[in-house]
């Protein structure tokens, strides 16, 4: 096995260093848990562990995930951290990576439906995660990317992190129109179908995502997020490989689901989602693109027109049906329409 990119193993070296320094300042774990999913044959368990002052006295974790601002800045990843998950009765050991994450499959069979399971470090139960797992037989599904599909922040794409991190009140970012009822009304028409948020935002910013996304009326739904920073191969990760690889994973682990693909056209997702549909054909229906306004793609990527790579996939090769618009409402009725469509034998 190669050895790890020395960007890496300085990380490692920082996020150790600091770790015990805050352990002697009495400092312990605290379980940051994200929403799970269930297939028909496991259970992906999703949260992050981090180091706080006297948990003791700490809020519940429901009430947990209320912190805010600079104080989500203010915490350290738990790295090598060993932790329990209990499911229905049976337990299981897993450990942290180096970046604090856990990101476990336990081999549980759930009913359809919400579930909810145990996390634990120390034999200390301290954190309740909720699963989701679709009716198995679902044929149809939703896949939603986040920043400036179903969220305005109105920033430069390099400073959305700081402004996930240092801003204190989600409410300084604006949604999008029309999306969260468009979600609800395709899910309402499909009982049982998953929801998931795909982004290559940091997971740091997971429990301010998801409070926004409750508060504005959006399906809960798993956020599939990445971590920013060096990898065992070099200084930075691969937004567009880390939807890459989600999506080739959601389409192995629910064979039969054909996906609607959301996003919009100030990053890569009209190609990565393009690219999706020719290599996965029998698992994508649809694709819908939010157009961004001149303004907003300047904010995405420095130009007022939306970011084309003509090279990332063939467009003369057959896709899935798509779709554009500025928001919700244009986009639904024209979703609609093609969702009304036979499928093709």
């Amino acid at each position: 096995m190669a050895r790890p990119h020395y960007a890496s193993r300085l990380e490692d070296w920082f996020n150790l260093g600091v770790q015990a320094i805050l352990r002697r300042r009495g400092w312990r774990e605290r379980i940051i848990p994200q929403v799970g999913y269930g297939t028909t044959e496991c259970v992906r368990v999703l949260a992050r562990v981090v180091l706080g002052r006297d948990p003791r006295n700490q809020p519940r974790f429901d009430e947990d995930q209320v912190v805010r601002g600079w104080r989500v800045f203010v915490t350290a990843p738990a790295v090598k951290v060993p932790v329990t998950v209990t499911v229905e009765g049976q337990t299981f050991e897993t450990v942290t990576d180096r970046g604090g994450l856990v990101d476990f499959t336990v081999p549980v069979v759930l009913p359809p439906g919400w579930h909810e399971i145990n996390l634990g470090v120390h034999g200390e139960r301290q954190a309740r995660a909720s699963i989701f797992v679709p009716d198995p037989e679902a044929k149809f599904g939703l896949l939603s990317d986040i920043d400036d599909t179903v969220i305005l922040t109105m920033l430069p794409r390099p400073l959305i992190a700081a402004w996930n991190t240092f801003v204190r009140e989600e409410q300084a970012r604006r949604v999008v129109p029309g999306m969260a009822e468009m979600y609800q009304e395709l899910l309402a028409d499909h009982p049982g179908a998953p929801i998931f948020y795909l982004s290559t935002g940091a997971w740091n910013t997971a429990p301010t995502l998801t409070r926004f996304l409750a508060r504005h009326g959006y399906p809960l739904g798993p956020l599939l997020m990445t971590d920013w920073g060096p990898t065992n191969t070099g200084w930075f990760r691969s937004g567009q490989e880390h939807k890459r690889t989600a999506l080739r994973r959601l389409a192995r682990e629910f064979p039969d689901v054909r996906w609607v693909l959301v996003g919009d056209d100030g990053q890569h997702d009209p190609q990565l989602y393009g690219d999706f549909a020719q290599s996965h054909p029998d698992h994508v229906r649809a694709i819908g693109i939010r157009q961004l306004t001149p303004a907003e793609q300047v904010l995405s990527h420095g130009l007022p027109v939306p970011n084309q790579d003509p090279g990332a996939h063939d467009p003369h090769r057959p896709t899935a049906a798509t779709v554009q618009g500025p928001d919700g409402h244009a986009l639904r009725p024209q979703l609609r329409d093609i969702l009304a469509r036979p499928e093709p034998s």
